[in-house]
């Protein structure tokens, strides 16, 4: 398994901006500390017998999914340079993928090295957003004659948004649907209507003698 980190282009643009300025020079609302969002390559490579999986293949792929934990807002993809591609194969993965719940997406990342003959790569992208230089209190006691905002305008947000977002590529493009499916769309609110209350159930009944004299 090989680990390649890479930074976007609005991770520099961000890291860049953050670092201009003195402690008092932002006069407008936007906060100069912004998510910085940074992607890491994984890849597995899986041997695919007469185009398709083998079972022990398939064992040692899974165990690289619960070694990784893929989880929401990881984007895999498969790399497959068979000249007439190993479909069997790719469907077992995609099988695979999404017994978990994710799907395999189109386009597959650059990786290091070539893919041996007879395998196929599979690529786990994972995004993670940070916003370095928060919290930032060197403009606490300066005075501000720019009528500028705090020195630290902006960190809680935008760390919380950083923390909490499921997907940190979304911070770059937001999420679309390309297939306009209503039943992915509502099934968020559909959740919530029917899923009964947690304290629908009767209560019981719990003895409260014992204990020692």
């Amino acid at each position: 398994m090989k680990k390649i980190a890479t930074w976007t282009a609005l991770a520099l643009a961000t890291s860049l901006a953050g670092c201009t300025g003195g402690a008092n020079s932002n006069t407008g609302l936007d906060s100069v500390h912004q998510p910085v969002v940074r992607n890491q390559i994984y890849q597995f490579d899986v041997a695919a017998t007469g185009g398709e999986l083998a079972p022990s293949e398939q064992g040692r792929l899974q165990g690289w999914f619960d070694a990784m934990g893929v989880r929401y807002g990881d984007r895999i993809a498969i790399e497959d340079p068979a000249a007439y591609g190993n479909d069997v194969a790719q469907a077992t993965v995609r099988a695979m993928v999404e017994r978990r719940g994710l799907f395999v997406g189109t386009d597959a990342p650059v990786t290091t090295g070539a893919v041996p003959p007879g395998h196929m790569r599979i690529v786990v992208t994972r995004a993670s957003a940070h916003v370095p230089g928060c919290p930032d209190w060197s403009g606490k006691s300066s005075i501000n004659f720019n009528n500028a905002t705090s020195s630290n305008y902006g960190c809680a947000t935008n760390s919380n948004l950083a923390a909490m977002v499921s997907d940190p590529n979304d911070l770059i493009k937001g999420a679309t649907n390309e297939r306009h499916d209503p039943t992915t769309a509502t099934r968020a609110i559909k959740t919530y209507r029917e899923k009964p209350p947690t304290g629908a159930g009767e209560l019981r009944s719990e003895s409260t003698s014992g204990g020692g004299k």
